[in-house]
């Protein structure tokens, strides 16, 4: 079975989101404290720089994670799909799929 049900994921990503545009906003208030004097472009370059190594760090990490929760739905619901899709074919496709391939092998022999 999936490992994290939607609304967790979905709260999990938006959670995200949320991190990252504060460290934007960490970054463009650096900026912001440089031009008004407050800071050195040395020091808003190291607070910048510190910032953006701490995003780089979170995302991984979440990432690898979430990495693996999601080929693990890939594929249990992929099986579902499969299922499914198994259960509409119709039992003739099997002669028709046998057919196309005794075509596609004489071709290839007349080459």
């Amino acid at each position: 079975m999936a490992a994290i049900d939607v609304t967790k994921k979905l709260l999990v990503y938006h959670t995200l989101y949320r991190l990252n545009v504060s460290f934007s906003n960490i970054v463009t208030h650096c900026g912001t404290l440089r031009e008004a004097g407050i800071f050195t472009t040395k020091s808003t370059k190291l607070f910048q720089g510190y910032t953006q190594e701490l995003q780089a760090e979170i995302n991984q990490e979440l990432l690898d994670t979430m990495h693996a929760t999601e080929l693990d739905d890939w594929g249990w619901f992929g099986k579902i799909r499969l299922a499914e899709e198994k259960r509409l074919r119709d039992p003739d496709d099997v002669f028709i799929h046998a057919e196309e391939r005794r075509q596609e092998l004489r071709k290839k022999r007349k080459k």
